[in-house]
């Protein structure tokens, strides 16, 4: 039987709901910037750092980041536990996934707020 030590959430049906709501989150965004470069063709730098100067745009990204890694997370543990049986190597995998998804977090917040 695996074991459970790195998931995410406390359950199958937590994990399947969080997958579902990071991903209707996604979508939105990603809708928005296709939206948003399709009726801005002819956007300049200055155009761009204005839409992300604005907190609500700031915030939705974020929003879209910290969705990202919580899906990537959930598939990325689905996936190893499927296919890594050896305990050791599957939660080295998966510690390296977790370090990645953080620092990419940490890296993505860094860039979005200028801190």
């Amino acid at each position: 039987m695996v074991t459970s030590i790195t998931s995410f959430g406390r359950s199958g049906l937590y994990d399947w709901m969080v997958q579902r709501v990071t991903a209707v989150v996604l979508l939105a965004y990603t809708i928005f910037m296709i939206g948003y470069l399709l009726f801005n063709s002819d956007m300049d730098y200055s155009q761009w750092k204005s839409l992300f100067e604005c907190t609500s745009m700031r915030i939705f990204t974020l929003l879209a980041l910290l969705s990202m890694a919580a899906h990537a997370w959930i598939g990325l543990w689905s996936v190893t536990t499927d296919y890594i049986k050896p305990t050791g190597l599957r939660f080295v995998v998966q510690s390296g996934c977790g370090l990645l998804t953080f620092i990419y977090v940490v890296w993505g917040i860094q860039i979005l707020w200028g801190v």
